[in-house]
């Protein structure tokens, strides 16, 4: 007998979390941050709901941070077992864990100020650069379709989610009195239509899955008809001389843009002259991409053939701003620029301050591209419920044209989670869907049944017998 605990991103997207117990085993899958306002986001203070020195292994399924960003918090306090991820994924944990510490160190700093000057007692950050380290020597790679024990009854095959470079959908096979029984967590489904990775594999047969709902409440617009508006808004703000301002996420959808924009350039229907890549982080993690382009698509013959030559080999008027000094720079830049920078959300990073710059130009241009979570910055911009907010300590009206380009996401939506699911013979796996804000879960689940396949949505510490 084994059983799974939701512990993490049930009625919510983020904070990505499940613990698998057998008679001799403990194994989490995935440790994500909560992320969103401030409320979601003390969740990540709050202690474990099992002892992390007890924890046998960890399987992560991809490097975004709502799915591995509290690995180093696991590990300060007394987890010392084996990190199971997927080849690409193992650069990428670096990566995205150490730029973690070192912001989690600067909002801890500015806080504890505040909090100085007020008389009130001084906090510690999350975790620490040297928890990190502590946790990057726990890493083992696995490749794709290979079988690994990680424990005695439990064994892992990673397969292709084609979300993010190195994503993986993870398949645990758990031995139990009754037989193998075998887990399927799809982790973040990529889109198909997405330009740069494989489509999700197909998996045919389990006894439970976890399937993300992310978009479970909607389609995405088509991708044509996305292009098109995308060109608009680009010719559009060139004739009105203004910047195009695009938060985006480090990892896998600055990729995506880049390609596009190139896609555009080639084409003759990108009229910017410069497009600045504003993330040191975004920087970094293009050139694993560049590392791990075996494993790219090869749908579009012409960028197989230049990928190999970087990233500005096939976006001639990339510029990367790497230093505080050329980020700062771009501020001074009134209109005729692209602009891509992190936080995807618009919680932190240099895209405020592009927004403090641009939010009350009226002819800027503000092009969401991925999924804003409740209670973010971004998530208000979208549904326009601010006339002017307060931005790194400025009052900021908000006049810039707010657009969001859905086909961009690198999610799967309602009817591409469905098809991939169907892919499951009968008799269908128990599914319990995860990783949505509750509209979206119960909409897809309404799909479910009217398939005749009875999806739950689990609550926060639910627990699950897999016999």
């Amino acid at each position: 007998m084994a059983t799974l605990t939701f512990l993490g991103a049930t009625g919510q997207v983020t904070g990505s979390c499940y613990l698998l117990e057998t008679a001799s085993s403990k194994v989490l899958l995935d440790c994500g941050l909560f992320q969103g306002g401030k409320q979601v986001e003390a969740q990540n203070l709050e202690d474990f709901a099992f002892i992390p020195r007890d924890i046998d292994a960890v399987v992560v399924s991809h490097a975004h941070l709502d799915h591995c960003g509290r690995l180093p918090k696991l590990v300060k306090e007394g987890f010392s077992g084996p990190v199971f991820v997927t080849s690409a994924t193992f650069p990428l944990l670096e990566l995205l864990l150490k730029d973690s510490a070192h912001l989690l160190l600067k909002d801890t700093e500015w806080e504890n100020k505040r909090r100085e000057r007020a008389g009130k007692s001084l906090l510690e950050p999350l975790y620490t650069a040297e928890d990190v380290e502590a946790l990057l020597v726990l890493r083992q790679a696995v490749a794709y379709h290979h079988d690994t024990q990680i424990t005695p009854d439990i064994g892992l095959r990673f397969y292709e989610a084609g979300h993010i470079i190195g994503s993986s959908i993870v398949q645990l096979t758990i031995q139990t009195t009754h037989g193998p029984k075998v887990l399927v967590f799809s982790g973040d489904l990529g889109n198909p239509t997405a330009p740069l990775l494989r489509d999700p594999e197909v998996i045919s047969s389990a006894d439970v899955l976890m399937l993300e709902s992310t978009y479970g409440d909607r389609d995405h617009k088509p991708l044509l008809h996305t292009l098109d508006e995308f060109k608009a808004i680009l010719k559009e703000a060139n004739q009105s001389n203004g910047n195009v301002i695009i938060p985006a996420f480090a990892v896998g959808r600055t990729q995506d843009l880049i390609y596009w924009l190139g896609k555009l350039w080639r084409s003759g229907d990108l009229p910017q002259q410069q497009v600045y890549l504003d993330s040191p982080m975004a920087i970094s993690a293009s050139k694993i991409y560049a590392q791990f382009s075996s494993l790219f698509n090869l749908d579009d013959p012409e960028f197989t053939k230049i990928a190999p030559l970087g990233w500005q080999a096939w976006l001639p008027n990339l510029v990367f701003s790497e230093t505080a000094e050329d980020s700062m720079a771009l501020n001074r830049i009134a209109g005729g620029a692209i602009v891509i920078a992190g936080s995807g959300m618009c919680t932190g990073g240099r895209i405020r301050h592009h927004l403090k710059y641009n939010l009350w130009r009226h002819n800027a241009h503000i092009v969401i591209v991925g999924y804003q979570a409740e209670g973010t910055l971004g998530r208000m911009l979208v549904e326009s419920k601010l006339s002017h907010l307060k931005i790194l300590g400025s009052e900021v009206q908000l006049a810039a044209k707010i657009h969001t380009l859905g086909a961009l996401s690198a999610h799967a939506d309602q009817s591409q989670l469905l098809a991939w699911a169907s892919q499951f013979k009968s008799p269908k796996p128990k599914l319990y869907l995860v990783h949505g804000e509750r509209n979206a879960g119960r909409s897809l689940q309404t799909c479910f049944q009217r398939l005749g396949w009875q999806a739950q949505l689990p609550e926060p510490g639910d627990k699950i017998l897999i016999d």
